[in-house]
């Protein structure tokens, strides 16, 4: 499902215009955008966490020319999925 698809969905299950469904959707990620940015997790509890986690420097390969390069440490969005979601996921209640 990608975000028109998604926006069609909420607007059809909640009863409400795509204009305020899409403003949902955008509220709810730039939120979480910031959030992260700032250096904080978002749990909402049985859907999940939003955190970031650090990647160390590293050494790789330019795999077109072969030459060493330096990959630069980095913050990485992370998500781990709470009980509830897991368990819609398998078919349990």
């Amino acid at each position: 499902m990608n975000k028109s698809e998604l926006i069609d969905h909420i607007a059809k299950e909640h009863d409400c215009s795509k204009v305020d469904a899409e403003k949902t959707i955008k509220m709810f990620t730039q939120s979480v955008t910031t959030i992260l940015g700032g250096g904080q997790e978002v749990t909402l509890v049985g859907f999940g966490t939003f955190s970031t986690s650090k990647v160390e420097e590293r050494a790789g390969r330019n795999p077109k020319t072969g030459a060493a390069i330096t990959i630069p440490a980095r913050m990485q969005p992370k998500f781990s999925a709470g009980k509830s979601l897991k368990d819609a996921c398998n078919g349990k209640k």
